[in-house]
């Protein structure tokens, strides 16, 4: 189903940010709310109205006990969220219907890294994985499809800044 008026919603920021490119800057945000008594629990609220707070548990694998989303699982739906809006936004600008969608991102890490148990192995996700299951009206084109896929893959902002590797400044206050 097409979402409804995303394509009119966007016409009149593609003006305006052709005119004042500034105002295409956003900020997102998210933000821990660690009890002091729990190492292996956190809690995060996310976005300008700090909605949450979404719990958030210790891995298993380095010590905690794996009973609640871990922050590889939370960087992964920010991949799989923000790739599935994506497709979402350019099928209803190519005017495909998409009649199924999902979307999995697995992250792997071999947390010898991040316990210095191994000098040689990496701290951070060494691979990741997105599966896109996508289902589109009968009688789309094929060409139209594998548009989609390119332009997504392209315009996903969470993609293309895990490809890219972003600096991060860390700032103690």
């Amino acid at each position: 189903m097409l979402t409804p008026g995303i394509a009119e919603r966007q016409k009149p920021l593609f003006q305006l940010y052709r005119e004042e490119p500034a105002s295409a800057w956003v900020t997102d945000v998210a933000q821990t709310a660690w009890r002091l008594d729990d190492p292996l629990h956190t809690a995060v609220t996310m976005g300008p109205e700090a909605s949450g707070p979404y719990p958030l548990a210790l891995h298993s694998a380095v010590g905690g006990e794996s009973d609640g989303p871990v922050p590889g699982d939370l960087l992964c739906a920010a991949l799989a969220s923000c790739l599935d809006s994506t497709l979402r936004v350019i099928a209803e600008h190519l005017k495909a219907e998409i009649t199924a969608l999902s979307v999995r991102a697995t992250a792997e890490v071999d947390v010898r890294g991040t316990l210095l148990v191994g000098k040689e192995v990496p701290v951070g996700f060494q691979r990741m994985t997105v599966q896109v299951e996508l289902g589109l009206a009968d009688g789309t084109p094929p060409r139209i499809r594998e548009h989609l896929l390119r332009a997504a893959e392209h315009s996903c902002v969470v993609l293309q800044t895990l490809r890219k590797a972003v600096p991060v400044r860390l700032k103690a206050v």
